[in-house]
């Protein structure tokens, strides 16, 4: 994440834009089951895993296969992303640039339409015909954020400058975007502080976020509420925006600080937000929190809290949770509901394996946003992976397409 991106290494990057490469240096090969679903998977493998995409016809029904199918792509980390019918496929390079890879799908099958590269990103969304991209700083002593737009017609990076990251939450900490979003003719960034690399902070108990213009990216306002903890998480989506225009925004609880009792990186810190996991709202066409609105999450689901979620339409959203008991900062939660934001009902769902018997439950996942259905893929401790449809109307799940030789990590669609 230290490499600038200068204007001469932009035109480089997207030289490549509509060129075509051989199948064997794209690691192509036929699909087994052509179609217009694709499937991020990556293989089962000790040494040089790289994600594949596979495509199919069906979500509900029949088996795919890594063994001689699909499109290997360079190597793992990656994020995807679908927008104005194109699937974008983002390498997280780990401090490096990392390369995006676009397709469309023709007769069933996935089409290369670029390839380029950008720095390695935190937070990333459709805003018009653009994708919005935002490399985020972690030091105080060199606080700016860059941002780029990728334009989803051309295909080129068609606008780019930078943030003052200091300046959202001004109180002497980094705001840290946990992801980004188009509300109206803004974008929405729902960030938490931090103060060291190790997303550190002193304000455990406030959700912020900081309104943007756009195309300008003019910090036009901060907004926030002392109810709940940070909006979404490190990577994770908090925010809903229902037909009404209305905005659901969740928080999981779980700000951490410094605990010098420890040294591993991994449980050195310990988690001080004291406010339950919660949903607030922000009014159509407003840019205030809703203080009427409060769902505390942990007493309407008897003691869990969000981890991440995914909006079907209806005011209903399909929801990732983790007992409060056994929460952390990067824990995704097995237990899955359905959440109906203007009844504040949950319900859990049936059907599912059991808990233990799940290794990994995907955050990347499709709905048609009927009001009624996702589609999740859930990895098995057995080495199966099985894509489940939901049902919200009767918060049940279905077994459905099976999925061999490797780990689902995404679920998409493209017309």
């Amino acid at each position: 994440m230290k490499t600038n991106f200068t204007k001469a290494f932009i035109a480089l990057a997207f030289a490549a834009v509509l060129i075509s490469c051989s199948k064997k240096e794209e690691g192509e090969n036929v699909p087994e089951n052509p179609g217009n679903f694709i499937l991020a998977v990556t293989p089962v493998a000790s040494t040089g895993v790289a994600d594949y995409l596979l495509t199919a016809s069906d979500l509900e029904k029949g088996t795919i296969s890594t063994a001689g199918n699909g499109v290997e792509q360079d190597g793992t980390y990656r994020y995807y992303v679908t927008h104005n019918n194109k699937f974008f496929s983002m390498l997280y390079g780990q401090g490096n640039p990392g390369a995006v890879t676009t397709y469309n799908i023709l007769a069933g099958k996935l089409n290369k339409v670029s390839n380029f590269q950008t720095e390695t990103v935190q937070a990333f969304a459709p805003v018009n015909d653009d994708l919005l991209l935002v490399k985020i700083p972690r030091n105080l002593a060199a606080p700016t954020a860059n941002w780029y737009k990728v334009n989803t017609n051309s295909l080129l990076i068609s606008g780019e400058g930078t943030l003052d990251a200091t300046l959202p939450a001004n109180n002497g900490e980094i705001a840290h975007f946990s992801w980004i979003k188009q509300v109206g003719n803004k974008v929405y960034a729902p960030f938490f502080c931090i103060y060291g690399s190790r997303f550190w902070t002193k304000y455990p108990n406030t959700a912020w976020i900081a309104v943007y213009s756009y195309p300008e990216m003019k910090l036009e306002k901060v907004i926030k509420d002392d109810r709940t903890s940070f909006i979404g998480r490190y990577f994770t989506d908090g925010l809903g925006v229902v037909e009404n225009g209305d905005v659901y925004a969740f928080s999981t609880s779980v700000a951490v600080d410094d605990n010098t009792e420890t040294t591993d990186v991994l449980t050195d810190s310990k988690i001080t937000s004291t406010k339950p996991s919660a949903i607030t709202k922000i009014k159509a066409g407003t840019t205030e929190f809703d203080l009427t609105y409060f769902l505390d999450f942990e007493s309407a689901s008897g003691g869990y809290a969000i981890t991440n979620w995914i909006y079907i339409g209806g005011n209903n959203f399909i929801v990732n949770a983790v007992l409060k008991a056994n929460k952390g900062a990067y824990t995704v939660g097995k237990t899955i509901g359905v959440l109906n934001v203007v009844d504040k009902t949950f319900k859990k769902v049936s059907g599912l394996p059991a808990e233990s018997a799940v290794s990994s439950v995907t955050t990347n996942n499709y709905t048609p946003k009927d009001g009624k259905l996702a589609y999740m893929g859930f990895n098995l401790s057995d080495g199966t992976s099985y894509v489940y449809k939901i049902d919200a109307a009767t918060a049940t799940a279905t077994r459905g397409l099976k999925v061999e030789g490797g780990v689902i990590t995404a679920v998409q669609h493209l017309k």
